[in-house]
């Protein structure tokens, strides 16, 4: 099993006073961030220096504008808040919410080896693109470039997380 923590909000500002903070969701579970929750904070540090990790305790929740207002237990203020902004909250893989079957985590996908259905390599599946009708693969290969792959059930043939490989059946013209 993947031991990397799995990002689920970024801390991307602060509101008000008592150090509550705006948190981007990057999880399609809301319920991650009920009260109660704990997460861990990884803040990278800056310039060579040591970033700081520490367990973080949800208190209360509520929606915002594009985002989630958070009141967390270690953060008592604007300036303590202020000090985390850019940080991720992240929990351990093991935490993850269960997915239907057929359905994955961006970070379990990303690294695969991509292949035609006629087994022809296309390259590494490099990052996801979240467009609002469906998410478009990013493959990139050294020798030819970059290719952007809607990741549609049509497209998306086999998807093997044992072995980081994806199968896809690539649309006429999508390469020309």
């Amino acid at each position: 099993m993947d031991t990397e923590r799995i990002g689920v909000g970024k801390i991307i500002g602060t509101h008000g006073i008592r150090g509550e903070v705006k948190v981007f969701p990057l999880t399609d579970f809301p319920e991650r961030f009920r009260p109660g929750t704990r997460l861990i904070l990884e803040q990278e540090g800056a310039d060579g220096r040591e970033g700081r990790t520490f367990p973080v305790t949800v208190i209360s929740v509520r929606p915002g504008k594009g985002n989630l207002i958070l009141k967390l237990a270690e953060i008592n203020d604007a300036d303590q808040a202020g000090a985390v902004r850019g940080a991720t909250l992240k929990v351990e893989p093991w935490e993850v919410e269960p997915l239907p079957e057929g359905h994955y985590y961006i970070y379990q996908l990303l690294g695969s080896r991509v292949y035609t259905t006629g087994g022809e390599f296309l390259g590494i599946l490099r990052d996801i693109l979240a467009t609002g009708a469906n998410d478009v693969y990013v493959v990139r290969n050294e020798d030819a470039g970059e290719i952007l792959i809607p990741a549609l059930k049509t497209v998306v043939r086999q998807v093997d997380l044992a072995r980081k490989e994806i199968r896809v059946e690539l649309p006429p013209g999508l390469r020309d």
